[in-house]
């Protein structure tokens, strides 16, 4: 036996121990599901963790038996999912199944402490650091407020693309809703050309079919424009009212990389209003 065919050995019964492991700390209550009065196994049965994570039983117990199979990346997202795995947990769970871990919640070596510091200095002007697929990197405490609030999201959630079209709060404070969502969709389909077979991708569109029916009718459109520079936007914060701002793009790598986003006030009253909601919001831990 090659030692590379014997390292994919060790990996496949590793991750079937640890998906076991996972699954038996688990708690039917803690996921939602009734306990019964004939439960033997400690945690989760397989079948539940299979329905929890849209998957086959008989291919989810082979997974668990480490049979030669292949597992994608949307499933291993989903079994993270489903065994509330956190993420040291996630991470380890995709290291042993080689794959890439689709989800935005994970370090981004862009964010450096210079960078975060940064963000931090320019306010009270909101700020972010956004990748070509509009996840929401890194942020200062005025931008965490300027449409809802994204410390109270889970890392996956934060998404532009995802909040404009779930989010109630976020949509809401879009003035010209309409119109953003349908250039960020074009935006987002023209970008998306270049990484067509990219697991974190596919992920992020395969949940807006699913969650918004706004966005499966104008993806089907299939409506592009390039990133376009500079320009003014009008959001409504419940806070402090109507704020007109111009943001700017400045580019932390490549132009389909991550990008440092601010928004600078247009006229006084948006900036006395800026001001404000940079004293409401709470300061950092």
């Amino acid at each position: 036996m090659s030692m590379a065919v014997q390292e994919t050995d060790i990996r496949r019964h590793e991750l079937a121990a640890f998906l076991r492991s996972r699954r038996e700390r688990i708690t039917p209550e803690q996921v939602g599901l009734a306990r019964g009065s004939r439960r033997r196994t400690p945690g989760l049965r397989r079948e539940e963790v299979a329905q929890l994570s849209a998957v086959g039983v008989t291919w989810y117990t082979w997974l668990e038996q480490a049979r030669s199979i292949q597992v994608s990346a949307q499933v291993l997202d989903a079994l993270a999912r489903a065994l509330l795995l956190d993420r040291s947990e996630r991470a380890h769970l995709f290291a042993l199944a080689g794959a890439v871990d689709p989800a935005p919640g994970t370090p981004c070596p862009t964010i450096t402490p210079a960078l975060r510091q940064m963000l931090e200095r320019l306010e009270p002007y909101p700020a972010c650091v956004q990748n070509g697929r509009y996840d929401i990197l890194a942020y200062n405490r005025v931008y965490g407020h300027l449409m809802c609030d994204l410390d109270a999201l889970p890392p996956e959630d934060r998404n532009a693309m995802w909040l404009a079209f779930t989010n109630d709060e976020w949509r809401a404070a879009l003035v010209h809703r309409d119109e953003t969502i349908r250039m960020m969709a074009a935006k987002f389909r023209a970008a998306m050309a270049e990484h067509l077979a990219e697991p974190a991708w596919k992920t992020l569109l395969r949940r807006l079919r699913s969650a918004s029916s706004e966005f499966r009718e104008i993806w089907e459109q299939h409506e592009v424009v390039a990133v376009v520079g500079d320009k003014t936007k009008r959001f409504a914060n419940p806070r402090v009212g109507l704020l007109n701002l111009e943001y700017t793009n400045l580019w932390l790598g490549p132009s389909s990389g991550p990008r440092l986003v601010s928004y600078i006030p247009v006229d006084d009253e948006s900036r006395d209003r800026l001001e404000r909601l940079h004293s409401l919001v709470p300061a950092s831990a």
